[in-house]
């Protein structure tokens, strides 16, 4: 598919580097570029001219599509494909990043997430669309089509039909995170932008075990999370186990932020993040490489994102070192100490200082703390201290004629699961006496 790229800014010179490796990850080809800086044009976004030079080179590329960089109203659309040749489409960036999402979706929630994000895309064109043909007393408006007055509750119907659903998957996936925590796991989640390098730090991080987020739907899903140069390569969440002695540490990789997303298809997506509010550490994962003032920028809108909702300690992972030289490490540093006081260098594709990120994930989840239980000999308690195996740090067990004593440490939660199986056995030995 051959597309050409077009961006309008109200000043300054168009950077089109992004909405190029969005339409690159949607699978286009990109033929070429139309760029404008002046107010946006109500009829056209760009200007008159500049709209049929935009015809003249889809014409001479053989483009299929135009892919625009600012958000299109529907008339915008109407009249850019009258200019066109006959079959070009006319898409805009939050069109692309929907079917980017639509390609990705392979959980039950991915794809509900993103028929969701489609329906409140919808939504205010068929309001508007109803609207306006009502009050010009013509179904065809604009070129528009015939407009339906039951679809805009057909879509508000749907809506709440889905967001039904996702909270049902969310208390099923919330369930699960509550039972690891309560066997001993510490949750940590990977956040930060699309090709931080988020899944190959992932991958660095995690032992052979893979632990699918959507196990309990998606039975036959490979949790592996791939490291390609592709953005939104990880839409679900992809959960693995890390190798972090003694602790059980499980590490969850979620969808990328994106900049210049609206509101409507953040909320869309905003259940993708309960992962990151409810963990016990949340990675934010930065390119390290990228100009310091996108940097800057993108760890602001992070830190508004996470902090909305997540009460976990953050700690910034500054990525892709290898592709820096040592100046130029320190100067961004430098310059990001006031969003990242204490950040973690790593290069997660080399494999550099991975040692001391897993040393600093380790000091900041909640510590471990010493016990030792007094267990009465029963036929069940061989089970509990095989279950304190499971989900502790056994220092020592020491069996008795009548009891056995274990040392162990543990998470707060997992000593206090011990204590209460303790005193089940405790009860049991006293209704017998």
């Amino acid at each position: 598919m051959r597309a050409i790229i077009a961006k309008r800014v109200d000043s300054g010179t168009p950077d089109t580097t992004e909405i190029s490796d969005l339409a690159a990850a949607a699978g286009y080809t990109v033929a070429g570029e139309v760029t404008q800086s002046r107010r946006a044009d109500p009829a056209l976004q760009l200007g008159e001219g500049k709209a049929e030079e935009l015809a003249e080179v889809v014409e001479a590329t053989e483009a299929t599509t135009v892919i625009f960089d600012n958000r299109l109203g529907p008339y915008q659309t109407y009249n850019l494909g009258q200019l066109l040749p006959e079959g070009v489409e006319v898409i805009d960036r939050f069109t692309l990043i929907l079917e980017i999402f639509g390609q990705r979706a392979q959980t039950r929630k991915a794809q509900l997430q993103v028929e969701l994000a489609e329906l409140r895309y919808e939504l205010p064109r068929a309001e508007a669309k109803t609207s306006l043909a009502k009050r010009d007393e013509h179904p065809g408006f604009m070129g528009l089509g015939e407009y339906d007055e039951s679809r805009e509750q057909d879509i508000k119907n749907q809506i709440s039909r889905i967001n039904d659903e996702l909270e049902r998957i969310e208390q099923t996936e919330e369930h699960r995170r509550e039972r690891r925590r309560d066997s001993g796991f510490d949750l940590v989640a990977l956040a930060g932008y699309t090709n931080a390098g988020k899944s190959t730090l992932l991958r660095r991080l995690s032992e052979d075990l893979d632990v699918d987020e959507n196990e309990d739907l998606h039975q036959d899903l490979d949790a592996t999370a791939e490291s390609q140069d592709k953005l939104f390569t990880t839409l679900g969440t992809t959960t693995r186990r890390a190798a972090i002695e003694p602790r059980d540490v499980l590490v969850t990789d979620t969808v990328g932020f994106i900049s210049d997303l609206p509101h409507w298809l953040v909320e869309s997506f905003k259940s993708t993040l309960d992962s990151v509010y409810r963990a016990d550490l949340v990675l934010l994962v930065v390119d390290v490489s990228e100009d310091v003032d996108d940097i800057h920028e993108k760890l602001v809108t992070s830190h508004d994102t996470l902090y909305e909702r997540n009460e976990a300690p953050i700690v910034t992972v500054l990525n892709k070192i290898d592709a820096v030289d040592e100046a130029e490490l320190e100067e961004k540093r430098e310059a990001l100490s006031a969003l990242a006081p204490n950040p973690v260098t790593v290069s997660a594709q080399e494999g550099q200082n991975i040692d001391a990120l897993l040393d600093r994930i380790d000091d900041e989840l909640p510590d471990w703390e010493e016990e030792r239980l007094m267990l009465p000999m029963t036929d069940e308690t061989m089970s509990v201290v095989s279950w304190i195996h499971d989900n502790a740090h056994v220092d020592d067990v020491t069996y008795g004629d009548e009891d056995v004593l274990v040392s162990f440490e543990a998470r707060p939660a997992v000593i206090s699961q011990a204590r209460t199986r303790a005193s089940e056995l405790q009860a049991t030995v006293a209704d017998s006496a």
